[in-house]
């Protein structure tokens, strides 16, 4: 049963998000056997769920079945994290992730390319500026932000 609830919260989270847009119910005997398989403890209830939840699950199935053995235990992994964290952290990190994919693909790269950098620089510069950026006042902090979004780009090399 505790696998079947494991594999149920992993397809969630894995596609927690997603928008599939899907206006006719799918069929549990339209199925495949591995998708089946994957899918079992929603047998009882399918027909119950909705159009989209149903194609969100499947999309999921589908991902699930084509993972590795190590892509499957880092996802239950990062499951299991997801699933420690307090309700009001959650929320938050739902927000940010609507907030990011609402904004422009320059902006997501820029900030994609910010991230890397950040996690390419050695562990105590990142503690540096993390310790510099929690004694900040809100008001530095908007005012960092600010100044950091007017800052000219230089031209990409590709």
């Amino acid at each position: 049963m505790k696998a079947k609830q494991t594999i149920l919260a992993i397809l969630a989270l894995l596609f927690f998000g997603s928008a599939v847009a899907q206006d006719e119910p799918i069929s549990w005997d339209s199925l495949s056997e591995g998708q089946q398989q994957v899918l079992q403890q929603f047998e009882g209830s399918w027909g119950e769920l909705s159009a989209g939840r149903q194609a969100r699950l499947l999309k999921g199935a589908e991902r699930w079945d084509g993972m590795s053995r190590r892509q499957r235990k880092d996802a239950k992994k990062r499951f299991r994290s997801w699933r420690e964290l307090p309700d009001d952290r959650r929320e938050q990190i739902r927000e940010r992730a609507q907030i990011f994919r609402e904004l422009s693909p320059d902006e997501k790269r820029r900030i994609r390319e910010n991230y890397r950098k950040y996690g390419q620089m050695n562990r105590d510069r990142r503690e540096q500026l993390r310790d510099r950026y929690r004694r900040m006042t809100p008001d530095q902090r908007k005012q960092l932000r600010d100044r950091l979004q007017r800052r000219p780009r230089p031209p990409s090399r590709d």
